[in-house]
């Protein structure tokens, strides 16, 4: 299965901006990321699962327009934000 509900608390509590944050780009782009990582480990494994290699690409094009958001409203944010997560952008 996918990240299970603790491990969504830790990413909401470890990137949120207040207490009540759940669906600031921070914490949506976080999530995101750990759910790409679950799936690239999981097509590592079977390399012929063509519908969830489609559900990837659909998550890591959400997580660009997400980031690309980000960077217009606050570059300081999304630099931080990148070298968190060791993304290459």
């Amino acid at each position: 299965m996918t990240i299970t509900t603790e491990k969504k608390k830790e990413i909401r509590e470890a990137y949120q901006l207040h207490e009540k944050d759940s669906g600031s780009p921070e914490v949506q782009v976080a999530l995101l990321s750990a759910r790409i990582a679950y799936m690239t480990e999981h097509l590592a494994r079977h390399k012929k699962d063509f519908h969830s290699r489609h559900g990837l690409m659909k998550m890591v094009g959400q997580r660009k327009r997400l980031l690309d958001y980000l960077r217009r409203k606050d570059v300081d944010a999304y630099r931080q934000l990148i070298d968190n997560l060791n993304l290459r952008r």
